[in-house]
């Protein structure tokens, strides 16, 4: 098997394991998923919002609010599931997409370097 049909298996795996960061907190009843706090959570954590955090909050809308389609936003668990897997395969997307090109330009430049030598 490919390396690179390995490394897509993998992301894989790990795009249908995303649906563990909406179960495991609503299990241990946790609040939210680690890091995903708005300021309204962090002044409820750590009794405050950092000056910087509050200036730039405001800066970033995800495309997709927590990770659900409009009209899904109050779905059970199963349903959003489905969004966080779609939230995931996009978001590696992209990612592999990134990856691919920046290595196609830094690749194309370093072999102009070559020729003009």
């Amino acid at each position: 098997m490919k390396r690179s049909a390995k490394v897509l298996i993998g992301f894989g795996v790990l795009a249908l394991a995303s649906p563990l960061g909406l179960w495991l907190p609503a299990k241990f009843k946790a609040g939210s998923a680690w890091g995903e706090w708005g300021s309204d959570e962090i002044k409820e954590l750590v009794g405050y919002v950092p000056e910087g955090f509050e200036k730039l909050s405001s800066l970033w809308h995800a495309p997709l609010h927590d990770y659900a389609f409009r009209g899904m936003e109050h779905a059970g668990i199963g349903h959003l599931s489905l969004a966080y897997i779609f939230s995931a395969t996009i978001g590696i997307a992209l990612c592999i997409a990134g990856g691919f090109l920046a290595g196609k330009l830094l690749s194309g430049k370093r072999r102009h370097g070559a020729d003009k030598k």
